[in-house]
């Protein structure tokens, strides 16, 4: 399929914000971009989508830690379940992400893998958010810092396991959420690194000694930053503290302003800069439905007024859409839509190493594009060249 936007207002392209330009995208890549007014010859035959000039293109959101939405969950181990959750991401312009999993007993950890695997091979076609692949949230972690996390299914880092399971996804599994200070963490850590798999500290209690011991060992990311972990004293850095102080760790940010307070949200841009972030929602399946009582990982969450609960009110992932955690940053700190941008899409794409193909707007890369209006609402997401989502 080919079209052209004919782009009236702005667009963040991968170097500069431009303004009245076209983008041509044929067979889901982006083939040109150019000025309105020096449109070429053979482009003025095909289709055409009018931009209204108070409307602002960006590139697809790339989402690297979210549980489900509308209904479905990681978990629930169907090819169903992935697809829902790949048609309702388009709609908050998110046009990638990593199926992420919960700590549970090791079969059904295993059959969600064995069911992304499935996924990835048969049913990731354009038109739909695109899955990149699994982060395996626990059951690495600490039970100190279970968090949402089923206490119950908490291991130690096991090396051998991962092995297997790794098998299982041939090779999807991209991230890993691990406590280094457990028994073998340090070495669980260095064997991701080597394998190519990202290790993300979180659910960790860990020390500032611990943390510099993980970072040597090539942990390159935090998860949920503040959640999950041990905070910052002036006497001990901690997970949080530390986080902030190695430039090695890109750091996850739920910017919902429950999870975080606009105020640290702040901080975290002064402390890491934009470079340094990556935008998630940690969302569970309750995300696009009503409030009501839903699964997390075979816990019961209660959502109401934006938060979802465990019994005891624990916070159980978020709602959060990315287009409201675009919004939601921007208020909070003195930034630019670019800066926001690259936390959403710039980042994540680094960090999968998928760059080269997603993250930004540039000739070459998959046309994963997301039109947004004025007021960070998505008027509509292109995945790989076909209109995944449009506004009414």
């Amino acid at each position: 399929m080919s079209l052209v936007l004919m782009v009236h207002g702005n667009a963040v392209l991968e170097n500069e914000v431009a303004e009245s330009i076209y983008v041509f995208i044929e067979d889901g890549k982006i083939r040109e971009i150019g000025s309105i007014n020096t449109l070429p010859s053979h482009l003025k035959t095909v289709k055409k989508i009018e931009i209204a000039e108070d409307q602002t293109v960006v590139p697809g959101f790339i989402d690297v830690h979210i549980h489900g939405a509308a209904g479905a969950d990681t978990m629930d181990a169907t090819i169903q379940a992935l697809e829902t959750i790949s048609k309702a991401l388009p709609a908050e312009g998110t046009t990638s992400f990593l199926a992420t999993t919960i700590t549970q007993k090791h079969e059904k950890i295993e059959n969600a893998l064995l069911n992304a695997a499935h996924f990835l091979k048969g049913h990731n076609g354009p038109g739909n958010a695109e899955v990149l692949g699994v982060h395996l949230e626990g059951p690495f972690i600490n039970k100190k810092r279970a968090g949402a996390q089923p206490m119950e299914y908490i291991i130690d880092p096991d090396i051998e396991l991962f092995r297997h399971w790794q098998e299982l996804a041939e090779g999807s599994i991209k991230l890993v959420t691990v406590a280094p200070e457990l028994e073998n963490g340090t070495d669980f850590v260095r064997y991701l690194h080597e394998t190519g798999v990202i290790a993300s500290i979180g659910h960790s209690d860990a020390v500032h000694e611990e943390m510099e011991k993980a970072v040597q060992a090539g942990a390159k990311q935090v998860t949920h930053l503040f959640n999950g972990m041990r905070g910052i004293h002036h006497r001990e850095p901690g997970v949080a503290g530390s986080a902030l102080i190695f430039k090695e760790l890109m750091v996850e940010l739920i910017a919902d302003g429950i999870h975080v307070r606009p105020e640290v949200m702040k901080l975290v841009i002064n402390a890491k800069g934009t470079e340094g972030m990556i935008l998630i929602t940690d969302a569970m399946r309750a995300k696009c439905l009503k409030n009501g009582v839903y699964d997390l990982g075979g816990q019961d969450v209660s959502v109401a007024d934006g938060k979802a609960l465990l019994a005891d009110g624990t916070l159980a992932g978020s709602i959060l859409k990315m287009n409201d955690s675009i919004k939601n940053i921007l208020e909070a700190a003195e930034i630019t839509l670019s800066k926001a941008v690259q936390m959403a899409s710039v980042n994540p794409a680094k960090q999968l190493n998928v760059y080269d193909r997603k993250g930004s707007i540039s000739v070459g890369k998959d046309a994963d594009i997301t039109i947004l209006s004025n007021e960070y609402q998505v008027e509509m997401t292109f995945c790989r060249g076909e209109i995944a989502y449009k506004k009414g």
